[in-house]
């Protein structure tokens, strides 16, 4: 907020900073809150007893992910009215805004799941949440990091949010974030299998 309202240079774009902290903010916000749910959970053993009440790893998952998802998207109602964005533009904000904080949180079960203790996801949850936090930022500077970071649903959200007003779902864009999709919701059923339902 403090740097939308007291920067301005020329020529750059008027939501520059909105969009740029937005694609920050739905991959570090989603991915510490779920792992460090799930790996407090595991730690204190209240997910060993949601297992034996018969839990399934999708239920536990909507019903986690589904809390942690709608304070997520509460802070981007934030970044949407800084971005002073009005009707459909809002919609198209607060819907990649919706997708991109949904795969996060694939990533942070994924992470909480294969974690031990709080402290192990921390350290796993740093390094991920820097990777795909930062890409979009660097990427605008450096054209090797754009081309290597499009496989990344961050960057992708980056550019869809770059397109709000003029939205255009390129093939290459709903291909990479679906991807990313199923790969986190794959990592996570792995990661529940082999660690919670087999010890």
């Amino acid at each position: 907020v403090i740097m939308k309202n007291s920067i301005k240079i020329e020529g750059m774009p008027e939501n520059y900073f909105v969009t740029l902290f937005a694609s920050m903010y739905l991959a570090m916000a989603p991915i510490t809150s779920m792992a460090s749910i799930i790996a407090e959970e595991k730690e204190k053993n209240t997910l060993r007893v949601l297992i034996m009440s018969n839990v399934r790893p999708v239920e536990y998952l909507i019903g986690v992910g589904t809390y942690v998802w709608l304070f997520c998207l509460a802070g981007s109602g934030v970044l949407a009215l800084t971005g002073n964005y009005e009707g459909k533009s809002v919609l198209e904000f607060m819907g990649i805004m919706a997708v991109g904080i949904t795969i996060s949180v694939l990533i942070g079960a994924a992470i909480g799941t294969w974690s031990r203790n709080q402290m192990m996801a921390t350290s796993l949850t740093v390094p991920v949440m820097m990777v795909f936090s930062f890409v979009p930022m660097l990427s605008s500077y450096n054209h090797t990091i754009e081309s290597v970071g499009k496989v990344a649903y961050s960057q992708q959200i980056y550019t869809l949010m770059n397109q709000i007003g003029n939205l255009q779902f390129k093939s290459e864009s709903v291909a990479v974030i679906l991807v990313n999709f199923v790969i986190m919701f794959s990592l996570f059923l792995f990661a529940y299998q082999k660690t919670i339902l087999k010890g």
